[in-house]
């Protein structure tokens, strides 16, 4: 059965990616290679599996050309986060690497503390902690 999930990305620019998912804490993976045109990344503890590949190896493998990410999205990436203050050292990195914030930090809902931030090639991501002992239940 699945043993884990990866996500692959088309980027622009394989090398400035590579630095900035660095810089904002995510882990390279050297297992799958070290190539000029792709990068692969472990996130958190659960063996999740980032993959960035140039537009057109991308395309390429995908069968199809790569959506406009700046004019339109179709996915959320959201990364849990141990604490308020872990959201807002995460968006920090993520300004200082060269990201934009496109949702401040912040409580919604009065339980979930949280931001958005779009990276180098336009995919949007949300960083959340949330304090289950003030989740509604039903």
């Amino acid at each position: 059965m699945t043993k884990s999930i990866w996500i692959n990305l088309p980027v622009r620019d394989v090398s400035a990616s590579k630095q900035f998912f660095t810089a904002i804490g995510f882990t390279l993976n050297t297992q799958y290679g070290v190539r000029d045109d792709s990068a692969s990344f472990l996130i958190g503890d659960s063996s999740f599996v980032l993959m960035l590949f140039e537009k057109s190896l991308y395309e390429g493998f995908a069968g199809v050309e790569v959506s406009d990410t700046i004019a339109g999205n179709e996915v959320l990436f959201s990364i849990d986060a141990e604490s308020p203050e872990e959201v807002n050292e995460l968006a920090e990195k993520i300004v200082a690497a060269g990201g934009t914030i496109y949702g401040e930090p912040g409580y919604r809902d009065g339980w979930m503390y949280g931001c958005g931030f779009i990276d180098l090639d336009g995919q949007r991501w949300s960083i959340l902690y949330m304090d289950v002992s003030k989740m509604p239940l039903g």
